[in-house]
């Protein structure tokens, strides 16, 4: 048989979330070896005994899709989380059975869609939330034993749920990324971040929280609206900025929320600079530079992460330090992109240094990076002033805003061309390297 199974694909997809039970009794490295071989298996037998998993178009040459990405991602999971296996099985969870009845509620359900993603369904969304939370949750609590330190059950509980909520959010947003690779990433990524959270640090930080929660509801509101009203953002672009605007003042305290402004300002304005050449050149942001919920997520994504493990943390200042490089880098990014758009001479690609049209994946200018570098300098000296770093962190700031650009337009100019990527999720791992970048250069320095 020949002909390609929808009913089978998804039967098999949900099905393999069995074997992270296995985790429980396996080291980690007899984990990969099992995921290796079912990556080969997949890649080499499957297409020829198996074609009704695959998709037209998924079988001749390399079978670039879900199939392979599924053990593959499994595979780069156990490398990563080698002693927490139950971060492993989480996100395991949330991809079998999460993402595989998404699908199936999605098409027989269907219902309405996601004003930000026509192509996803709300009911599809919270299958992946509900079903892939719960499978999450159980596979944590079974691995738990074989994880040392043995994590607290609050972790393995509340985290797989919260990772959900993450995976199914993500998940809805338009993106080229396989969703075998984005949703346990983004599932896994987020366990670990709440790993990072000490409950005993949270617990003397949350008499402190409440009053400030207050402030930003007010302050966050006046200010989001005032911005939809300025034509600034759009509709979907307010909700997501006021959640991430509140988000950001009560973790991060006020210092937090006035660079998150700044960095949204100087980018707003950047936006408008050029206007014209930019429409004659074909190269001008969508909606008139209107900022929407992607937009938002991804330039800011990660230093909200961040903002709420402020007052989680014992490390609070490497913590400031990440969230002040991931909004820096978010905005410097979109200063040097408009800037360099409008006034640049020259474009060249940073993988080949070859010459190519403003506007080309990845494409850099020396007037738009010089730009950057200036917006990442005046921003990071904003984070100074309201406290969020030292004086003389401030280079370390430009230097990760300015790694984090390098990463995106080296990942844009060979992936995004073939659909891979797309632009809010560069835009997100953008932030993330540089995020990255500011904590090792921070610990290398002592």
């Amino acid at each position: 048989m020949t002909g390609h199974s929808i009913a089978a694909r998804q039967a098999v997809h949900i099905s393999m979330g069995s074997f992270a039970l296995a985790l429980r009794f396996l080291t980690p490295w007899q984990a990969a070896a099992c995921a290796l071989v079912a990556l080969v298996v997949n890649l080499v037998l499957l297409p020829r005994y198996a074609r009704r998993l695959f998709r037209p178009g998924e079988v001749g040459g390399i079978p670039l899709g879900g199939i392979v990405f599924y053990p593959l991602a499994v595979l780069v999971l156990i490398v990563v989380f080698p002693r927490r296996l139950d971060i492993v099985a989480a996100a395991w969870g949330v991809l079998a059975v999460g993402d595989g009845l998404a699908g199936v509620v999605g098409r027989r359900v269907g219902g309405r869609r996601w004003p930000w993603n026509p192509d996803k369904t709300m009911a599809g969304s919270a299958a992946l939330f509900l079903a892939g939370g719960l499978a999450a949750m159980l596979l944590s609590v079974w691995t738990r034993p074989a994880v040392s330190p043995l994590p607290s059950l609050a972790f393995s509980l509340v985290a797989p749920l919260v990772a959900a909520f993450v995976a199914a959010l993500v998940e809805s947003m338009p993106s080229g990324l396989d969703d075998n690779l984005s949703v346990p990433f983004t599932a896994a990524a987020t366990l670990w971040v709440c790993s990072l959270v000490e409950p005993h640090v949270l617990r003397a930080a949350l008499p402190g929280l409440v009053p400030r929660v207050t402030g930003a509801v007010a302050v966050n509101g006046l200010v989001a609206y005032a911005s939809f009203r300025a034509g600034t953002v759009s509709r979907s672009g307010l909700v997501a900025g006021v959640v991430t605007g509140l988000l950001v003042y009560s973790g991060g305290g006020p210092g937090a929320w006035i660079l998150l402004f700044a960095g949204f300002a100087a980018a707003s304005v950047t936006s408008r600079i050029g206007a014209e050449r930019k429409a004659v050149l074909g190269i001008a942001e969508d909606r008139e530079g209107r900022r929407g919920v992607g937009n938002v997520v991804a330039n800011c994504g990660a230093g909200t992460i961040a903002a709420l493990l402020v007052p989680a943390s014992s490390h609070a200042g490497i913590v400031q330090l990440a969230l002040t490089a991931a909004l820096v880098a978010g905005a410097s990014d979109t200063v040097a992109s408009e800037l360099g758009k409008a006034w640049g001479t020259a474009s060249f690609l940073p993988t080949t240094l070859r010459r190519v049209r403003p506007g080309t994946p990845g494409a850099m200018s020396f007037e738009g990076t010089m730009a950057g570098i200036a917006g990442a300098f005046a921003l990071a000296l904003v984070a100074a002033v309201v406290g969020l770093v030292p004086l003389e962190w401030v280079w370390v700031v430009v230097v990760a805003a300015t790694v984090g650009a390098l990463v995106e337009s080296c990942l844009a100019a060979t992936l995004e061309p073939s659909g891979v990527l797309d632009n809010n999720l560069l835009n997100f791992l953008n932030t993330a390297a540089a995020l990255a970048a500011a904590v090792l250069i921070a610990r290398s320095l002592g």
